[in-house]
């Protein structure tokens, strides 16, 4: 994956539980995979503007 940094397992598991809870209200996995993967992006630029 591009521009992904890379998580711990806790990291990991925490984004599973995210995205199925999203998947919980109906979202598919591709748009839950894609919001999860773009928090996670923004999270970690904004620790390196820090």
């Amino acid at each position: 994956m591009n521009n992904m940094p890379t998580l711990t397992h806790s990291e990991q598991q925490e984004a599973a539980e995210r995205i199925h809870a999203l998947m919980a209200t109906g979202m598919s996995s591709g748009e839950a995979i894609m919001i999860v993967a773009s928090e996670i992006r923004e999270r970690e630029a904004a620790k390196k503007d820090d």
